[in-house]
């Protein structure tokens, strides 16, 4: 026997002069094969500086054990191994695949074999019959192929000639009793995992993690035998399907794990009958329904409660409802409890805080409510606290953490605690993360914080904070790697130099502080200081100080100068926004440098000259706004390379000429263009209907002439409803993002719109030169919401089938010349909630049902040949009169009542109630929504309409 195995390799926590003491290098000798009755040869965790295994081992033919593995041999494996007959034991597995095979034949000889390990060889040069020469191997124990780079489907593996269950599946594994150990995982496996390898009579362990590809139903595969079955690892596959109740016959089940797959449906409550289960894992698949309350078979476990050994429940990213059940106290051994990104709701258990043993506990974005209980603050081993993005209420007390020595992880953020914790407590632990954003904290930073002196992650947004930052602050701040206090009431300025640990983020947004912009004394990745009132300008050495940043934003504050040459060294740069500042001058071109841009952001500037050409090159550009300056010129023709473009926004500058044809070309993402307020001329391009994306189109106030292209109604996007809202999200990067947002003329009014932008449709060419007829082709865009041709010269009649617009909340047709009546249709617009067909030539009768009862007569006015409906105007010939009403009985009058308040209630249910479920996500959306609705029903005097039509019933 030899063993020369290194007892201390360098991954353990050994010294690493004790693994230089014990680890052996260098050639091998040639005359170990002088050793005929060697039978055990360990040679492994050693460093032999990827020399090729020697030949002559095959000549060891006494050999039962040899073990090689993760000794630093490179290239391919010999096939001499394979003279070993007697060799029981073979272990070749590698790191980094220094090691690989051309043929497996060889190991057709090793006929003795139990035991066989080739992790992280690479075997990606053999072909899909190797696990048909396994059939040779009838003592076969353990079978080890993690990380092999093995490739194709396990159904086909029938290059040699065998008998199978299925299409191609080898019934050696099925034949051999004594296969107790299969592990495939991390490969590149496809097809169907075999249903019969829950037949296999002694298997214990099967790992198939890992390959991506492979698919199997749960609910067929777990109703087999699996007799003796410890460890099923399916995981990041594509095992669909229920899980069966008779998964709790599986009584020897340790480990559970079909993590990252496509499962769906509950979880049985026979699982209560694992009595043997240490790790269950399902996160990240599609469960619902409620965790069960109650579980089978628990009083076969010894002792008298469910799931005695388990140690790891891991039900995250799932769509699970319901509450947490009593039972999940009751495991005296669990260490990680992780059901994050789920839908419970309910209290929060106190019981959870008896499970001494806990480690890990993430509760993290779910419904629950109530409060933290104060029990978890016994959890003396607790290193992870996640409640984060509940309703949890509550105060926070030092009782929460009087034991949590070891807590390295606090996440309570996105709840409504109050923390009360007294100005002279010092916290039993040092954590990493602290994240407590929309908690309150008091008018100023807790004091507890300065003790804290290995955070790295720090997060106390939007946590009503004041006054300003304590100089304490600065003294732990080097170690933050994230350092985000946005959404706060601090005042005061910022140092000139900001201490910050290297390659941070750091947001300071949303607050009061003053001063010039900082610099930051290492390299950062994010800077945030949008929303605030900084001053000066921006340097030219800013770039030297911040080389690699990815994230800028200095939004809305009260910058001067202009933007200097030097912000085109910052290549990494993804976002800018420097938008709703003072600045001046020029665009430089420099900014073309900065290839990986996804947003720039300049609106609301003072910035004047042309568009550079060079902004053409940003070929990865999403979003491009330089709104609201004084940039004169055209539209640069480079841009047609910007094919990545989403938003074009160029709208309030001085801009001219025709709308470049190529625009309707090579933008299959482009949803918003806004060129208003501007000195454009010409044609409508009709090639603006190849705009497949296209949800807002904004030409307003310029001199655009001839009529409206026909070609608009075949805008894709807006032919269909918008239903789901899609949050527009630019240069996403690591937690910072840029929110796109537009103001939209709706309803007679400029409106900033974001968070709902996505269900926006708008067509808008007010204010310009544009005559001849509506196109009726514009009626094919059914999930139009506004439409605005008001103040053109554009003539004939509304087309008869207006009620296709069935979406339609806005339309201004005025100061037009329309002729002809208003179409009946309009009654059916249960959504339409502005309405202005003033200045016209309208006539005829209004029809004055539905929706048309819901505006007054402003609605009508400078239209002589109108009557009838709102305005105070008979209507002589079809025995109208001025309100609308059919004369002459009583029994009349009361459907014209009757049809007033039905449409007035489904005008309103659908114009109203209908955003409000939209919108109830958030209370400032409902605040803002219903002081928008009142002020609209005190403008269009609609209880006035309301009063009077109840009074005339009277």
């Amino acid at each position: 026997m030899i063993d020369l195995h290194n007892p201390y390799p360098i991954t353990s926590e050994s010294s690493s002069s004790r693994y230089g003491f014990w680890n052996l290098s260098g050639d091998i000798s040639p005359s170990l094969p002088k050793l005929k009755s060697l039978e055990h040869l360990d040679l492994s965790l050693n460093t032999f500086n990827d020399i090729s295994i020697p030949k002559f081992l095959g000549s060891l033919k006494n050999l039962r054990y040899l073990n090689l593995s993760k000794a630093g041999f490179g290239g391919l494996i010999p096939a001499s191994l394979g003279n070993i007959s007697s060799l029981q034991f073979l272990d070749v597995s590698t790191e980094f695949a220094s090691l690989s095979l051309d043929s497996l034949q060889w190991v057709a000889g090793l006929v003795s074999l139990k035991h066989l390990a080739m992790n992280e060889v690479d075997l990606s040069m053999i072909d899909s019959g190797f696990l048909g020469i396994m059939n040779r191997l009838s003592f076969l124990n353990e079978l080890h192929l993690s990380g092999c780079q093995l490739s194709g489907s396990i159904l086909s593996l029938n290059s040699v000639n065998f008998n199978s269950f299925g299409p191609g599946f080898p019934i050696w594994l099925v034949n051999i009793s004594s296969l107790t150990y299969v592990d495939l995982s991390n490969n590149d496996l496809s097809g169907r995992i075999p249903l019969d390898l829950g037949e296999v009579p002694n298997l214990q362990y099967l790992n198939l993690a890992g390959n991506s590809n492979l698919s199997v139903s749960c609910y067929q595969l777990l109703r087999r035998s699996w007799k003796k079955i410890q460890v099923l690892n399916l995981a990041s596959n594509k095992a669909h399907g229920k899980l069966p109740a008779s998964i709790g016959n599986m009584t020897s089940l340790t480990t559970f794990d079909l993590s990252k797959n496509e499962v769906k449906g509950g979880i049985p409550s026979s699982i209560g009958k694992l009595c043997s289960l240490k790790s269950f894992d399902l996160s990240s698949n599609n469960l619902t329904g409620s965790l069960p309350q109650f579980l089978e078979g628990t009083q076969d476990c010894v002792p008298n409660r469910p799931f005695p050994s388990l140690m790891y429940l891991r039900l995250s990213n799932n769509r699970l409802v319901g509450t947490l059940p009593e039972w999940m106290g009751l495991h005296r051994n669990l260490l990680e409890l992780n059901l994050n990104y789920n839908l419970i709701e309910g209290p929060i258990p106190a019981s959870l805080g008896q499970l001494s043993n806990l480690t890990n506990v993430g509760l993290g974005s779910n419904e629950l409510n109530g409060t933290l209980p104060d029990s978890f603050g016994q959890l003396s081993g607790l290193s992870t606290l996640d409640v984060s993005s509940n309703h949890l209420t509550g105060f926070i007390s030092e009782a929460h953490f009087a034991k949590l020595s070891k807590l390295k992880i606090l996440h309570l953020s996105a709840n409504s605690f109050v923390v009360n914790l007294s100005s002279n407590w010092i916290p039993p632990f040092q954590v990493r993360n602290l994240d407590m954003g929309s908690c309150y904290l008091g008018l100023s930073f807790p004091k507890s914080l300065r003790y804290q002196k290995e955070v790295r992650y720090l997060d106390f947004s939007n946590a009503s904070i004041s006054g300003s930052i304590p100089d304490w602050f600065w003294d732990i701040s080097g170690n933050l790697s994230l350092l985000n206090v946005s959404f706060n009431e601090l005042e005061d300025q910022l140092p000139n130099l900001l201490n910050v640990a290297p390659f941070a983020d750091v947001d300071f947004s949303s607050n009061l502080l003053e001063g010039l912009i900082p610099l930051p004394v290492v390299e950062i990745e994010l800077l945030d200081l949008s929303n605030n009132q900084i001053s000066g300008s921006i340097l030219e050495n800013m770039s030297q100080s911040m080389p690699n940043l990815i994230f800028l934003s200095l939004s809305n504050n009260q910058l001067t100068g202009g933007i200097p040459n030097s912000i085109g060294d910052m290549l990494s740069l993804q976002a800018i926004d420097l938008s709703r500042n003072k600045l001046t001058g020029s665009i430089p071109s420099s900014i073309e440098n900065c290839s990986y841009l996804k947003v720039l952001d300049l609106g609301n500037n003072n910035l004047s000259g042309v568009i550079p050409d060079a902004l053409g090159q940003l070929l990865q550009l999403q979003s491009l706004h330089l709104n609201n300056n004084n940039l004169k010129g055209i539209i640069p023709p480079s841009f047609k390379n910007l094919s990545s473009l989403e938003t074009l926004d160029l709208g309030n500058n001085s801009l001219s000429g025709n709308i470049p044809l190529w625009i309707g070309d090579g933008f299959p993402a482009l949803r918003i263009i806004s060129l208003r307020s501007n000195a454009f001329s010409g044609e409508i391009p009709s090639k603006l209907s190849n705009l497949s994306s296209l949800q807002i189109l904004d030409l307003a106030e310029n001199n655009f002439t001839s009529t409206i292209p026909a070609s608009l109604g075949d805008l894709k996007a807006m032919a269909n409803e918008q239903k789901i809202i899609q949050y527009l999200l630019y240069g996403k990067y690591r937690g910072l993002h840029y929110e796109e947002s537009l103001i939209i003329t709706l309803k007679d009014q400029s409106l900033k719109f974001n968070k709902i932008l996505s269900l926006v449709t708008s067509i808008d060419l007010s204010g310009n030169n544009l005559n001849g007829d509506i196109p009726e082709s514009i009626t094919k865009l059914s999930g139009l919401v506004v439409l605005n041709l008001s103040r053109n010269h554009i003539t004939g009649g509304i087309p008869g089938n207006i009620s296709n617009l069935h979406q339609l909340s806005s339309l201004d047709l005025s100061r037009n010349n329309f002729t002809g009546e208003i179409p009946s249709g309009f009654s059916s617009l249960s959504f339409l909630s502005y309405l202005n067909l003033s200045n016209n030539n309208f006539s005829g009768a209004i029809p004055y049902s539905g929706q048309l009862t819901t505006f007054d007569a402003s609605s009508f006015d400078g239209n002589p040949g109108l009557c009838g409906g709102s305005l105070n105007i008979k209507c002589e010939n079809d025995g109208v009169d001025s309100e609308g009403r059919v004369e002459g009985g009583k029994s009349n009058e009361g459907i014209i009542d009757k049809w007033f308040y039905l449409s007035v209630g489904v005008g309103f249910a659908a114009g109203i109630l209908v955003p409000v479920l939209v919108i109830s996500a958030r209370s400032s959306w409902v605040d803002s929504y219903f002081g928008m609705v009142e002020k609209f029903i005190d403008k269009s005097g609609l209880r006035n309409l309301a009063d009077r039509h109840g009074r005339n019933k009277g």
